[in-house]
């Protein structure tokens, strides 16, 4: 699993000019899911975004949580994270997860991130989302399940 993590001031996605989820201060997360991930991996990766302490405190430090400044998610289910660009100009995206699986998988993530954060915004799965934010730092994190989980 693979997440792109972005602080943001704001966040918007939108599918056929509607909006299907906005935010203001929080994290607008990019969701790559291949086909080895499970739900005890997601638990791991969601404990690990939510604990990410990347906004600033009173003396401008990174050690602030999402939960501790209130802030919000959107998350955006996104296959081209596992784009393999090794061979050709073409991406190959066999890496990533078959869709019925990894729709579960990002339907699992957003229920659980419900039950720790007030505010969870999401994408449509598969369709064809416009993502307009407002990166704040710019602040941007990696996390990927083969190196955090091992």
């Amino acid at each position: 699993m693979r997440l792109i993590v972005q602080r943001v001031s704001t966040a918007t996605c939108r599918v056929d000019d509607r909006i299907t989820g906005t935010i203001q201060k929080g994290f607008m997360v990019l969701i790559g899911i291949s086909d080895s991930d499970t739900k005890e991996i997601a638990d791991k990766m969601i404990k690990k975004l939510i604990g990410l302490r990347i906004f600033e405190d009173s003396e401008g430090k990174t050690n602030l949580s999402l939960q501790d400044v209130a802030g919000s998610l959107l998350l955006i289910s996104q296959f081209t994270l596992y784009a393999n660009c090794r061979k050709g100009n073409r991406p190959s995206f066999i890496g990533a997860g078959k869709p019925d699986m990894a729709k579960e998988l990002y339907n699992y993530i957003i229920d659980n991130c419900k039950k720790q954060v007030p505010i969870v915004e999401q994408g449509i799965f598969g369709a064809d989302m416009k993502i307009s934010l407002v990166n704040d730092g710019p602040f941007t994190i990696i996390l990927d399940s083969d190196e955090i989980i091992g």
